[in-house]
């Protein structure tokens, strides 16, 4: 009795093809854990496509969308025509570049050496302390770093001009030039940690017996982590770059009007900026939507791409 009540069990097994009525009926509780998610994401996913067709009307909110006049890709060729848009766009680009370039690297970097030490309650405090700048908003940051990079009172140009570094404080958020490089390093301190940790725990999956290999055969620590380490979180690799290159063409609203001045409105103002001026400032609601589809399209355009790609390089990608 006992044996056959066994088998049955074994065969409605997480390991076994089973029916979708045998798996509602086993695992209802999850299934129904997983209502509320789908329902957020739908609604704010998926419930607002039907407004992108805002992009080719003239859009009027008092007229709403059945007495707004279409007007095809007329938005579109606006635009494309309006030098805001166009320095907007280049902004964009170059800094969401340098953005991917360097938070590419510092995060693989980090998990090499972290997961070099053999102090486990050192590493642990460590991940923790690169982990908590995720958690902290832009508002946060930007107020915490104008504090510190104040010209004349932050605390880093005291430290710096009492050390005999330099003479005069350096404008770090009121000059364009000083702004840009501070702003992409705050960036990229920013996310470090959450590119850190996802690194290490791929790294978990590499067998020690690799390691153990490479040891005997005299590798040195630098030869281990180049063809042990990195091979073996190079799919991780490729999957977060592949994501990361659909955010080329995007924008942070929020980080840039933590650090924006008039000062430094020439590098500051980016797709996001333009986006909520035009949509917002502007009432111009019809272009501010074209704007964003033409991020998502370009966005979607370069994950197809970059997927490919690294599919012919004998990746696996990630579609």
């Amino acid at each position: 009795m006992k044996e056959n009540k066994f088998r049955k069990n074994a065969k409605v097994g997480l390991g076994s093809n089973v029916s979708w009525s045998v798996a509602l009926k086993r695992d209802w509780q999850l299934y129904a854990l997983l209502i509320i998610p789908f329902i957020i994401v739908f609604i704010f996913s998926y419930a607002s496509y039907p407004g992108l067709r805002m992009a080719f009307m003239d859009f009027n909110p008092i007229r709403g969308f059945a007495n707004s006049e279409w007007v095809g890709f007329d938005n579109f060729r606006k635009i494309f025509n309006d030098a805001d848009f166009i320095r907007a766009l280049r902004n964009s680009i170059v800094f969401n570049v340098l953005d991917l370039a360097l938070g590419a690297f510092v995060p693989i970097a980090l998990a090499l050496m972290l997961n070099e030490l053999r102090l486990k309650r050192f590493k642990r405090v460590s991940q923790t302390v690169l982990y908590l700048p995720h958690f902290l908003s832009w508002a946060v940051v930007g107020s915490i770093a104008y504090i510190l990079f104040k010209p004349s009172t932050g605390l880093i140009n005291i430290i710096l001009m009492n050390t005999g570094i330099i003479e005069k404080g350096i404008p770090f958020l009121n000059e364009a030039g000083h702004w840009a490089v501070t702003y992409i390093l705050i960036g990229v301190w920013q996310s470090m940690g959450w590119g850190t940790i996802i690194y290490l725990a791929a790294m978990t999956s590499i067998s020690p017996e690799l390691y153990e290999a490479a040891m005997i055969d005299g590798a040195t620590r630098w030869q281990r982590i180049r063809h042990v380490t990195l091979p073996g979180i190079r799919g991780t690799i490729v999957t977060l770059l592949i994501m990361n290159l659909g955010r080329v063409m995007g924008s942070n609203l929020e980080r840039l009007t933590a650090f924006g001045n008039s000062q430094v409105r020439e590098y500051q103002y980016q797709l996001a900026v333009y986006i909520f001026e035009k949509g917002l400032g502007n009432a111009k609601f019809s272009e501010a939507t074209a704007v964003g589809l033409f991020q998502s399209l370009v966005g979607l355009a370069l994950v197809l791409l970059s997927d490919r790609f690294a599919k012919k390089l004998g990746e696996d990608g990630l579609l």
